[in-house]
């Protein structure tokens, strides 16, 4: 499903001009929808931060393409990154064991 929708994405940007659009204003909107985020966050409603994860994948989908990536290309290099690493949760956040040995 993630697939046929990151396609629709791709084409409705594609169709309204924005995969050649400058990336740095895709990069302010991509700081907005974060507000968004954090504000869902901060006032516990699920359907704001349900919404603007939504939103956020659709501004880096678009920021790929503006950039010459593929959105899957990044998703794959930042999970190989992480995908062996240990850590421990410290005070609620994981934390990677290179930071705390």
């Amino acid at each position: 499903m993630l697939q046929r929708l990151t396609l629709e994405i791709k084409q409705w940007a594609i169709a309204r001009n924005l995969d050649t659009a400058d990336p740095n204003k895709q990069i302010l909107k991509l700081g907005e929808e974060f507000g968004e985020l954090c504000e869902g966050m901060a006032k516990g409603k699920n359907d704001e931060v349900k919404d603007a994860i939504g939103d956020m994948f659709v501004v880096l989908t678009i920021l790929s393409m503006q950039l010459d990536l593929e959105i899957e290309d990044c998703v794959a290099a930042a999970y190989d990154e992480i995908r062996n690493r240990k850590g421990k949760m410290i005070n609620g956040v994981f934390v990677k064991e290179d930071d705390y040995t």
